[in-house]
């Protein structure tokens, strides 16, 4: 037990561990989107749009994204949206013509490239191992955070944009200043995924993170060294969160957050007009409509 607190208390892994990072909402307003986490009680930092190296030695060249973010003491959230014509772009537009909403899940390990090789040796078409950089404010000049990404093709992880990455300015990425939220958020715990084919799912996800799957009361999940994945039936999803349409499948329907107090947070959701009820040992609450179909699971 004292191993398992000591490595829920870092925020990057160490060689060997796979932690859930973030995962992204696709959206087309980004004004609106952070407004809607304000709402919520994040505290969204300010937008940014991504680019990546130019490999001939010119200027950065925008990945086609830019985003906003609500950083925990542990993970975070992303809101992201289309800023030019390029792959990831229309990617995004693809996306979100089958629903607003999360679209992303995105695991940090220490070596993307090791990563990166051994998705390939697990049989998965990969994309070239891409070193992203995007401009952040310190609150005392500009910096940059960058990240190396290790992607698969289209269609390999159905789910969504489903990677791998290696943070490589933690300092810049998780700034102090943006990791106090008003409704408590403390870390990203968990996301759900409703799939036609739990099983197939189940195996391939386990492929992806180098994890065994495990059978749990709705489905399958997939522990990491922090947070974890579930992977349920539609029917299963609809038992859990009956308030939340599923609008197609694959369906990232859900995103687990631990926060410090569910009764403070709760008070705050209903002076903000939010919707929440009690489920199990959960509050669930859902997705703005400016954030697309879902809802969050926030837990003490």
């Amino acid at each position: 037990m004292q191993e398992a607190r000591r490595e829920a208390d870092r925020q990057l892994p160490l060689a060997g561990e796979i932690f859930l990072d973030h995962v992204a909402h696709f959206v087309r307003d980004p004004d609106a989107a952070s407004r809607a986490l304000e709402r919520v009680g994040f505290a969204p930092t300010h937008t940014s749009i991504q680019t990546n190296p130019d490999p001939a030695g010119g200027e950065p060249q925008p990945t086609g994204t830019g985003n906003v973010t609500a950083m925990f003491s542990r993970g975070y959230i992303e809101v992201l949206f289309k800023t030019a014509d390029t792959p990831l772009g229309r990617e995004l537009d693809a996306a979100m013509a089958r629903y607003p909403g999360v679209h992303l899940a995105a695991f940090a390990v220490d070596d993307a490239a090791e990563a990166h090789r051994r998705l390939a040796e697990q049989g998965f078409r990969v994309r070239p191992l891409v070193d992203m950089r995007r401009p952040v404010d310190t609150g005392a000049g500009a910096a940059t955070a960058a990240f190396t990404v290790a992607r698969v093709e289209p269609g390999e992880m159905p789910e969504g944009r489903i990677q791998i990455l290696t943070h490589r300015t933690e300092r810049m990425v998780w700034q102090p200043r943006w990791l106090s939220h008003p409704n408590g958020a403390l870390a990203l715990a968990s996301v759900t995924i409703a799939v036609a084919d739990v099983d197939e799912a189940a195996r391939r996800f386990a492929r992806f993170t180098g994890r065994d799957a495990q059978p749990h009361p709705h489905g399958r999940t997939i522990e990491l060294d922090r947070g974890r994945v579930d992977l349920v039936a539609a029917e299963a999803l609809a038992q859990m969160l009956p308030e939340v349409a599923i609008p197609s499948l694959p369906f990232i329907g859900a995103c687990g957050i631990r926060v410090k107090s569910l009764p403070a947070l709760g008070d705050l959701l209903e002076r903000a007009g939010v919707g929440s009820w009690r489920r199990e040992q959960a509050l669930v609450a859902r997705f703005p409509e400016e954030l697309g179909r879902g809802a969050w699971l926030f837990q003490e």
